[in-house]
């Protein structure tokens, strides 16, 4: 165990937590709704700390990150837990573990032989995903903290409720986000159980810290697939920046939502194109290997600039972060 950052002690051996926007406040002996923060005689500590339950090293177009050192690998870890109950966790043996079971399982790590494991593996950068990477953010942080100290880069995969102050604390050692915008608030508080505003404040806050940021929204056929919601999403991240890039995944039946189908492609398309209307740059179809969504375009004169299948690159044609053809600027962190 390690003392939580982010919370106060208010009275009667009660703490308030800031990590996360539910904001929970804690009695003692009992645990945020993340279920990997516990109130101990009025301390508040984080039961994951160094207990890594997965490892990896993956693709950075897994994330997925398509502008963020494409074609490199991303040492990926996780503890268990999460602040969300998504119906639909692809994770969910590992996110949902806490809030069912008493122990908190875990391979014990160190910062140090995180980082040291991402050198030997000969990745670019460390990941912090798999569930969401708030809940273990005091590992997060240490990791980060002496990752950057390497030359290595740090990336979380989020559900986007971190808050305020987390991330100002994290800004400095964070170089690229992945934040999921899974709905409208109707949404978020029926398959969630969160708000959505918290969310966009954190797209916003991160992008104002100089964090490379990309979106990404598992479309879910009668849940969020409509022509309207696709339209406000686009909208919204052309607010922030329209150059961030936007990606529009296919969801497949899982976990508590195994009564739903898979988003045609058709509908993948139509948001691609909803989102390119608006005037996004870069606008992506995920878990559609081969349907040729998942290729970079240039954004200024429609040259094919990186071919992708799955999480392979089969082509590139760029240079310095510029088009082959008419040399327009390719926006992303270390671009080919």
């Amino acid at each position: 165990m390690k003392e939580a950052r982010l919370y106060e002690k208010i009275g009667a051996g009660k703490v308030k937590c800031f990590l996360c926007a539910h904001y929970c406040t804690i009695s003692p002996g009992k645990r945020g709704i993340c279920a990997v923060r516990e109130n101990r005689d009025g301390i508040l500590y984080s039961l994951v700390y160094g207990k890594v339950i997965a490892r990896h090293v993956d693709p950075i177009e897994k994330k997925p990150l398509f502008h963020f050192h494409p074609g490199s690998t991303s040492y990926s870890i996780s503890t268990v837990g999460c602040n969300f109950k998504c119906m639909h966790c692809q994770n969910y043996d590992i996110s949902q573990y806490p809030k069912q079971h008493p122990d908190i399982p875990g391979e014990e790590m160190t910062p140090e032989r995180v980082v040291r494991e991402a050198e030997l593996s000969g990745c670019k950068s460390i990941s912090y995903t798999y569930t969401e990477p708030t809940i273990f953010f005091e590992f997060a942080y240490d990791c980060a903290k002496l990752a950057h100290e390497k030359g290595i880069k740090n990336i979380f995969v989020s559900n986007g409720y971190t808050g305020p102050e987390a991330t100002r604390l994290i800004a400095p050692y964070l170089d690229g986000n992945n934040i999921d915008l899974k709905g409208d608030d109707g949404f978020y508080k029926k398959v969630v159980g969160a708000k959505l505003q918290p969310v966009l404040d954190t797209i916003r806050l991160m992008k104002e810290m100089g964090i490379w940021m990309e979106v990404t929204t598992l479309i879910i056929p009668t849940y969020n697939d409509s022509d309207e919601f696709l339209q406000w999403v686009a909208s919204f991240i052309k607010s922030v920046d329209p150059a961030m890039p936007w990606h529009v995944t296919q969801f497949y039946p899982t976990y508590e939502l195994q009564d739903v189908p898979r988003t045609p492609v058709s509908t993948l398309r139509m948001a691609r194109e909803i989102g390119l209307k608006t005037g996004l740059k870069y606008v992506y179809e995920g878990n559609v290997p081969g349907e040729g969504g998942e290729n970079t375009w240039c954004p200024s004169c429609g040259e094919l600039l990186i071919e992708r299948f799955g999480f392979a690159l089969s082509r590139i044609q760029m240079k310095n972060s510029r088009c082959s053809k008419c040399g327009a600027y390719i926006h992303g962190i270390g671009m080919p």
